[in-house]
């Protein structure tokens, strides 16, 4: 499993520190690219991928403050 496979299990998984922690070593991005890469990502997965997600939107984003 190559390290998006990795990341993407991640951000479906809703482990948005650990997913933002896995861009930033994969891209060895600040903080700030990280989080802008995660968003991108998680839009593309949320086309590709719909049924992985477990819960909504706005469930997902709930409590994360960036």
């Amino acid at each position: 499993m190559d390290a998006w496979q990795s990341i993407d299990d991640l951000i479906v998984q809703r482990r948005i520190i650990s997913a933002m922690q896995a861009i930033r070593e994969a891209e060895g991005c600040s903080l700030q690219r990280a989080i802008d890469v995660f968003a991108d990502r998680y839009e593309l997965l949320r086309r590709t991928r719909p049924d992985d997600f477990k819960v909504s939107r706005d469930e997902y984003w709930c409590g994360v403050y960036t």
